[in-house]
């Protein structure tokens, strides 16, 4: 934003944000939930989700691990990221303070979720790598 001309940002604010963040919010959501669903109908749901301690062992344990990352940052997108980006983004009324304050955690929170995407495709593919 800091870069886009004034006469721009309006736009950018005004459809081309929302527009992108309500993608980014329900592909957060379908991938948790056809994950769980992909899980569920090949029988391992209960012991990933457990982390190995209701069977499947190691390998349960770290494809767990790598779908709980998964629903923290599914959680983040919808409890953190959109409800501070509609006040910075002037979708929902708030004072300048309110927006600079919802902007930053919007930020932060992003961020958050790029580092926890990390460890969570490590975890899934590290599953299948190591133990198949």
């Amino acid at each position: 934003m800091p870069d886009i001309p004034a006469d721009l940002k309006p736009a950018v604010s005004k459809y081309i944000a929302p527009e992108a963040l309500f993608w980014f919010r329900w592909a957060a959501l379908a991938t948790v939930l056809m994950g769980l669903a992909i899980a569920g109908s090949r029988g391992y749901l209960v012991q990933t989700l457990s982390l190995g301690f209701a069977g499947g062992g190691q390998q349960a344990m770290l494809l767990g691990l790598g779908m709980w990352l998964g629903i923290i940052m599914m959680l983040n997108v919808w409890g953190i990221i959109w409800p501070n980006q509609k006040r910075a983004l002037g979708i929902v009324e708030a004072d300048a303070d309110t927006k600079a304050k919802s902007a930053r955690m919007a930020m932060l929170g992003s961020r958050t979720n790029m580092l926890l995407s990390i460890p969570m495709l490590v975890c899934m593919t590290m599953s299948q790598t190591i133990f198949n």
